[in-house]
């Protein structure tokens, strides 16, 4: 993906942070948002080192008003009309649901964030994929509805199964542009999200995830895969 034009959501912390910094390590340009750019010190500072090759763009990807900002911004930021690759990294996680408690606001910004926020971005931004590029949803094993065997995270897993349904109807409709839509589970990775206890570093689950999507043909599209290639049950 050398000097490719790429978009990471969700970009000021953990997996998302490193997903940029390995991508700007393959010189690629980068676009990376977040909800409060202003407080993302470590994304700055890349930025910073970086010059021109790394835009730092405010984005709530549940915000209808935010999602068009960012696509207006993007044609102000970036010298070139296509994307290469879009990672729908932003996600929302509340932890310590327990049955007969599950609050519907929660499961409300769940489906806003993880499932109609990049369903609706991908879709604003369409004309700008270029042919041939990826679109790589950051899902999770938890949103499998065929490896589920316990009550846990409702609202996460409820909001992740949703974005796997939009991961493969939009791999149906961006096929006529030869673009190809997975979702990837990055394993359980040592961040905010998923606790100090995982197995996985940042580092390990970020370049698993980018050499996966190196590797990905036409015929992945609409598939669900793990950080090692490997593909999950829906």
């Amino acid at each position: 993906m050398d000097r490719k034009h790429c978009l990471v959501t969700g970009a000021n912390r953990g997996l998302g942070l490193e997903l940029v910094r390995q991508l700007l390590g393959r010189h690629c340009h980068v676009v990376a948002t977040c909800r409060q750019p202003g407080k993302a010190t470590a994304l700055n500072t890349l930025a910073g080192e970086h010059p021109g090759r790394l835009h730092v763009l405010p984005l709530d990807v549940a915000d209808p008003r935010s999602r068009a900002e960012l696509v207006r911004e993007l044609l102000l930021v970036t010298d070139e009309e296509s994307l290469h690759l879009l990672i729908n990294n932003a996600g929302v996680l509340r932890g310590g649901e327990r049955f007969g408690q599950v609050a519907p606001a929660d499961l409300d910004a769940s489906f806003h964030t993880n499932a109609a926020g990049p369903f609706l971005l991908t879709q604003a931004l369409a004309s700008r994929l270029a042919e041939g590029g990826v679109v790589a949803n950051i899902s999770s094993e938890v949103g499998s509805i065929g490896l589920r065997q316990e009550f846990r995270t409702p609202s996460y897993a409820i909001g992740k199964a949703a974005q796997n349904m939009a991961t493969s109807l939009l791999a149906q409709a961006l096929s006529t542009r030869h673009v190809t839509v997975v979702a990837l589970h990055p394993g359980r990775v040592r961040t905010d999200m998923g606790g100090q206890n995982a197995a996985l570093s940042v580092e390990e689950s970020a370049a698993g995830l980018l050499h996966v999507i190196d590797h990905l043909t036409p015929d992945d599209s609409g598939s669900f895969l793990d950080w090692q290639g490997q593909s999950l049950p829906w």
